[in-house]
């Protein structure tokens, strides 16, 4: 075996296996891109569900609320605008510390995305 014949016959083992570790890499990221996209979607399925049921429940704890308050001012418009009001105060204090919550949220995304 001659010196060029050995270089071509090694260059060639060089491509095949440069070629196996594209085509191992490219199912790879497809792999985890699936997986990510998995992930996410489970993630935002449950969070719609679960949101619905509590923003449901929380609509009646609401209306009961404002009767008993209204029932026990004898005025039922007085006990809405009471829920009302501490609505608007929660609302307040959410939009105080969003900044919190964006660094939470941020931070919890990025530990299931990069698998730390």
């Amino acid at each position: 075996m001659t010196v060029f014949e050995s270089l071509n016959e090694t260059t060639n083992k060089a491509t095949e296996t440069a070629e196996k570790y594209a085509q191992t890499s490219k199912e790879y990221f497809k792999l985890k891109v699936f997986q990510q996209l998995a992930l996410s979607l489970s993630l935002v399925t449950k969070a719609c569900i679960i949101g619905g049921l509590i923003v449901l429940a929380l609509i009646f704890i609401s209306v009961s609320a404002a009767i008993a308050i209204g029932h026990e001012l004898e005025n039922l418009a007085m006990g809405y605008l009471i829920v009302g009001v501490i609505y608007l105060i929660l609302s307040i204090i959410v939009y105080l510390i969003r900044g919190k919550i964006d660094i939470k949220v941020i931070t919890s995304v990025s530990d299931k995305f990069f698998d730390q």
